[in-house]
């Protein structure tokens, strides 16, 4: 009996071994032939320069090679990726800019757009949310031109550009991080006219940043917010009171001048001078009384 049952146990590890054997050779007929490609030994930042010491040249199924693969190491020396790469990432021809392109944000600008750099605080940066790889919207606040409205009156805010990629918060251009960071200065994606539209923006008033949702690509058009449309339409001042026109009295018609007699003649007034009084302060007690005789 105890023959037997080594002889089934040396059964069982031997169809084990079996099993394991056919699953890696049907896992490898699977994969098909394999290649070698270069992937990043490090993990690199957005518009770095890659070194021999970046890449790694390792095996990867041929059927699975990425489009635009490097199978050689010497022609990646000195690039420079558009994107941060992770360690283990293929190497791939859209990830990098031209032949010859300088190391930093000038090589992450794409073609036909500029970089251009904005003051913002705490306030106009979104509480610092406006990060690399985010959208936000230009917004300005300023005084309208012409009318005869006071200054106060002429107030407007109004949204000049909209869904703006930021490229750079302060010197930092890497999009992988999310926690918010208050920098003094960010740096925008934008087109010539757009650049253009944003200089005499921040000329002529203060700037805003309005963070949006990086998967909304619609435009809003407004006509900007006034200080009459905020606080309503003015109330009307009370009217002037009429002027006032001077009563015309009536014409008086007067009698004919009557003859007085010595009878109905008015007796003349004769004036009477009052006779000088004396004054005496009398004290009685506490009280105190003036007597006049």
């Amino acid at each position: 009996m105890r023959s037997r049952g080594l002889w089934m146990l040396f059964v069982a590890a031997l169809a084990g071994l079996a099993s394991v054997v056919l699953a890696a050779r049907w896992m490898q007929g699977q994969g098909g032939d394999r290649g070698r490609i270069a992937v990043a030994n490090a993990d690199i930042e957005l518009g770095g320069r890659i070194s021999s010491e970046m890449i790694r040249m390792t095996d990867w199924p041929q059927a699975s090679v990425p489009h635009g693969a490097f199978s050689d190491a010497v022609p990646l020396e000195g690039r420079v990726v558009l994107v941060a790469l992770q360690r283990g990432e293929p190497l791939t021809e859209a990830r990098l800019a031209p032949v010859g392109s300088k190391g930093g944000l000038s090589a992450v600008v794409p073609e036909g757009k500029r970089a251009m750099t904005v003051r913002v605080n705490d306030v106009v940066g979104v509480a610092g949310f406006a990060l690399p790889g985010t959208y936000v919207d230009v917004m300005v606040n300023t005084q309208e031109e012409g009318g005869q409205r006071s200054d106060r009156d002429r107030s407007i805010s109004k949204i000049v550009l909209e869904r703006i990629l930021v490229l750079a918060a302060a010197q930092e251009a890497d999009r992988d991080s999310t926690k918010p960071k208050v920098v003094n200065a960010v740096t925008l994606e934008l087109t010539p006219r757009d650049a253009e539209v944003l200089d005499l923006a921040r000329s002529v008033g203060t700037l805003s940043l309005v963070l949006r949702n990086p998967t909304d690509p619609l435009s809003t058009p407004t006509v900007g917010a006034t200080t009459s449309e905020l606080l309503g339409p003015a109330r009307a001042e009370a009217p002037a009171p009429p002027p006032v026109v001077p009563a015309v009295a009536p014409a008086v018609r007067r009698s004919p001048p009557r003859t007085l007699t010595p009878a109905s003649a008015p007796a003349p007034r004769v004036a009477t001078v009052a006779a000088p009084r004396t004054c005496v302060e009398i004290v009685r007690g506490l009280s105190k009384v003036t007597e006049c005789f």
